[in-house]
């Protein structure tokens, strides 16, 4: 037999009961509504501390009709990136008086009508999106349940909301721009798959621009990564380095990471290989993880502003919430080349033996 006591929490109705009032007054006391005479309120809020009694956000979420609940749905909650976004939104959503509300989708292909479903259920009042964009359904599923939404780092083909990102074109520009300057003219853009993902496709189309446009002195190739190409990565990596070691200009190779993700299986594997950042290879990440400079001799990176980025799409939605009727808007922020070792200067590095 359970011992412990079951501890009934109080109800409205006990709190009008002990106030001698009605249930739709102890309602009106908590919406602040302004029909209650000093004596009633004064009775209410007595049998509320006595009763130790808290109303159910859901509840009054019902009675007003917002529940000050923004849902945030990402698409990896293990990725720094979409962390970063997070604390960001939540800090703006708390200043503004909102709760934030998560839903991992896990990479998990087809789940993101799942999660809107899930988070309308406790009535959230609107949507901020980190997810893999290619879910089927979306835009119905908004529509159906009749919240606004504002898309972050990925767009959903044919959905027009306001859209907040990095400007991945000029960052994709500044990345090679700043290892050819440092004597690296042989590059590899590694990228998580593409496909249905934008950010990715347009940091690609960038690489792919940028080389072909300093095609006499560049060259440069996009490799797709994933879990199962662990071995053609490798493979992929030799033949660069091979390929610079061989050139007749004495251009030296250089990778570039679409994410801290694949940033990390980089790291891995150069350590596997024996390569040196800096010397054997060249090196620079999107994202800037905290353990970026850890790894010898420091990884260069661009540094996506994901605080302003979680703030700003928070501020958007809130925007809506507040009766904002403006066109979507499309709003790119700049991201922040760090420079650290693994990206010097040939002068300044010696190939290791």
């Amino acid at each position: 037999m359970n011992d412990r006591l079951q501890v009934r929490r109080p109800t409205i109705a006990a709190v009008a009961a002990s106030a001698g009032v009605s249930k739709a007054t102890v309602s009106r006391y908590f919406n602040h509504e302004q029909l209650l005479t000093p004596d009633i309120a004064a009775r209410v809020k007595k049998a509320i501390e006595e009763l130790d009694y808290a109303p159910s956000p859901m509840a009054q979420a019902l009675s007003r009709g917002t529940s000050r609940l923004i849902g945030l749905i990402v698409a990896d909650i293990t990725n720094p990136y979409s962390v970063a976004v997070l604390r960001g939104a939540e800090k703006s959503c708390q200043e503004a008086g909102y709760l934030v509300m998560l839903f991992n989708l896990g990479n998990a292909i087809g789940r993101e009508r799942e999660a809107i479903d899930a988070l309308a259920g406790y009535q959230v009042d609107g949507f901020i999106l980190n997810t893999l964009g290619r879910g089927a359904g979306v835009m119905e599923a908004l529509e159906r349940n009749g919240k606004p939404a504002v898309l972050v780092d990925r767009r959903h083909t044919g959905m027009t909301a306001d859209f907040v990102a990095l400007d991945s074109a000029d960052a994709m520009v500044a990345a090679c721009k700043h290892l050819v300057e440092n004597g690296y003219r042989e590059l590899m853009y590694v990228t998580e798959p593409k496909k249905g993902v934008s950010s990715r496709r347009e940091r690609a189309t960038a690489f792919n621009k940028y080389v072909a446009s300093h095609a006499t002195r560049v060259a440069g190739q996009v490799f797709e990564h994933s879990e199962e190409s662990e071995n053609s990565l490798e493979d992929a990596m030799r033949a660069l380095i091979l390929r610079a070691k061989t050139s007749k200009d004495g251009r030296r190779a250089a990778v570039i990471s679409g994410n801290a993700v694949v940033t990390l299986r980089i790291a891995s594997m150069a350590a596997k290989c024996n390569w040196t950042f800096g010397a054997d290879l060249g090196f620079l990440g999107f994202d800037d993880p905290e353990w970026a400079p850890l790894i010898a001799p420091g990884l260069s990176a661009i540094a996506q502003p994901t605080d302003a980025i979680g703030r700003t799409a928070a501020t958007c939605l809130i925007d809506r919430l507040r009766g904002e009727e403006a066109p979507p808007r499309q709003i790119l922020l700049p991201g922040q080349l760090v420079v650290r070792g693994s990206s010097a200067q040939v002068s300044d590095a010696q190939p290791s033996n």
